[in-house]
């Protein structure tokens, strides 16, 4: 099942929903297509092209910003699926400061790493590891929910993402 973003009606995205979710938005009137796919969906009389962005014919106010949680999926979708210690592709998740040692499970203290660098550094702290950090952890940008939801930003959404889209997606 392929997925839509749908957009508030000022532009800013809002969610991601499955395409026959949009596709009812268009037929109910309550948003308009703005980028489709080549897939279509038919019908006896009618052929729709699959929706792939959407906006809505009204603004939908927002009361809040928000927040990625913290866990596996979007850890890994914040480092790139690397590990933050050599670059290998990333099966764990480490605690910088382990939390034997009083470190927090927080989005600055939690990194993606491969299973030989979280063997090597265990429950030891960075110094006494011998092992640095290619990036400091710090909480996900704005627009990482969609890489969450979605598991990628497709390249027909980038335009509606903003410029940062398209270094996460790199």
């Amino acid at each position: 099942m392929t997925q839509a973003l749908v957009l508030n009606a000022t532009y800013e995205p809002l969610c991601v929903v499955p395409s026959r979710r949009a596709l009812m938005l268009i037929l109910d009137e309550k948003a308009e297509l703005v980028h489709s796919t080549e897939r279509m969906f038919r019908a006896e009389r009618v052929a729709l092209a699959e929706p792939s962005v959407v906006r809505l014919s009204y603004y939908v106010k927002v009361p809040y910003q928000a927040r990625v949680s913290l866990n596996r999926r979007a850890v890994f979708a914040r480092d790139g699926h690397r590990c933050q210690y050599c670059g290998a592709s990333a099966e764990n998740i480490d605690h910088v400061i382990p939390r034997s040692k009083g470190g927090p499970h927080a989005w600055d203290n939690v990194v993606a790493s491969c299973r030989p660098c979280n063997t090597r550094k265990r429950d030891r702290l960075l110094e006494d590891s011998g092992m640095r950090l290619r990036r400091r952890p710090a909480p996900p940008r704005e627009r990482t929910w969609i890489l969450v939801a979605s598991g990628t930003i497709r390249s027909d959404w980038e335009p509606y993402l903003g410029p940062r889209a398209a270094s996460m997606s790199a």
